[in-house]
């Protein structure tokens, strides 16, 4: 009997021992398995990466960069008889700056978009020329190309600087501008009307895409005789100087008076030597129209003019901003038979000062406003912080 139990007993610890090695082995196999199907990554488990576009490999030079300040010439070239020459390169040209050589950064030839403003004196002065200048003045805005744009002024002293339509390509609206012109009275104030002028065409260029080159002139029609005008004309010369802005003068000074004073000029000579210096410091030219008649001459003659110069922009070596002004001149070697070539642009510029903003005061009304804005915010900020505790 006792050796029956140990048989069976014998034989039960077999079956028990066969199905632990078995169950060990399968469950051995399906971890195996399971591991390598974790080893090998199922194609939809990795979500596809968003495409990326590759940053620019890093240069080995640190880029430095330094604010400097390009200078702009627009420069008319001609002969001994005034005749345009438009065959020039940029190595017959050499800039100076106060004596100093300055390397050419940018040269064309090419017609460059321009800017302008047509001031017309509409004072009693020109009251028989009125209906000539404004039709002199509708074949200048017949020769706008597609990106020139044109503003009209017109002024009478200095409480009647009008803008009678701002800067647009639309010749339309700018001949309409035009006929809306008339003679009103009042002591003319021409500097002030050459000042507000100048610094419009200026602003209208701060105001757009630095590297959109336009030229910026001014197309001035007057008798060039000031008499009663807020600013002098050092404050103009002052301003001209720190803008890039060419004028053209088409100067009625016939009817003044050519008599003088012991030690002072005539009215007339007075006048005539204002306006030249007008286009001679800026690089502009002056007409001095003896007949109405010749005013569609000179209108296209002005339009040729804007159109056939040269662009040059230089980086000055001289890079302190220290607001003083700097005499530019440009040197042209003479042409084949002995040609004289004779350049013209403005003669000097006034360097950027460091401190480009003036101080201003704030008044307790900006600072009462400025207050309440700050105590909005926080109220608004307070409101928010609320919400957010309560959700």
């Amino acid at each position: 009997m006792k050796r029956k139990f140990t048989s069976i007993f014998f034989t039960g610890l077999c079956l028990l021992s066969a199905s632990i090695f078995y169950n060990f082995s399968t469950t051995n196999a399906q971890t195996t398995q399971t591991n390598r199907a974790r080893q090998v990554a199922s194609p939809t488990a990795t979500p596809k990466p968003r495409p990326t576009i590759a940053p620019p490999p890093e240069e080995d030079d640190e880029i430095i960069k330094v604010d400097t300040e390009a200078v702009n010439l627009n420069v008319r070239v001609v002969d001994r008889n005034n005749r345009s020459i438009g065959n020039l390169q940029q190595q017959d040209f050499k800039v100076y700056e106060d004596n100093v050589l300055q390397p050419i950064d940018y040269f064309t030839k090419s017609e460059v978009p321009t800017n302008y403003s047509l001031v017309v004196d509409n004072s009693g002065s020109l009251r028989t020329q009125i209906e000539k200048v404004i039709e002199a003045s509708k074949i200048i805005i017949g020769t706008n190309r597609p990106d020139d744009e044109t503003s009209i002024i017109r002024f009478v002293n200095s409480e009647k600087i009008e803008i009678l339509q701002n800067f647009t390509s639309n010749k339309a609206d700018l001949n309409e501008a035009l006929d809306k012109m008339f003679i009103d009275g009042g002591k003319t104030a021409i500097i002030d009307a050459i000042y507000l002028a100048a610094e419009q065409v200026d602003e209208y260029e701060k105001s757009r895409d630095p590297n959109d080159r336009k030229r910026r002139a001014l197309i001035l029609v007057s008798d060039g005789e000031d008499r009663d005008s807020f600013y002098k004309e050092q404050q103009l010369f002052g301003l001209l100087k720190e803008t890039d802005v060419q004028i053209y003068v088409i100067g009625f000074v016939g009817d003044l008076d050519k008599e003088g004073g012991f030690i002072s000029k005539s009215p007339q000579g007075k006048a005539k030597s204002f306006l030249e210096r007008l286009a001679t410091e800026t690089g502009g030219k002056v007409y001095f129209p003896t007949d109405v008649s010749e005013l569609n001459n000179i209108a296209a003659d002005i339009a040729r003019e804007l159109r056939t110069q040269y662009s040059i922009s230089y980086t000055p070596t001289n890079d302190k901003k220290d607001g003083t002004v700097r005499s530019i001149k440009v040197a042209i070697a003479d042409g084949p038979n002995k040609q004289k070539r004779i350049p013209i642009t403005r003669s000097s510029r006034k360097a950027a000062n460091e401190k480009t903003t003036a101080p201003t005061l704030v008044t307790p009304v900006q600072k009462l406003k400025i207050n309440r804005k700050f105590y909005k915010l926080r109220i608004t900020n307070y409101e928010l912080s609320k919400e957010i505790e309560h959700s």
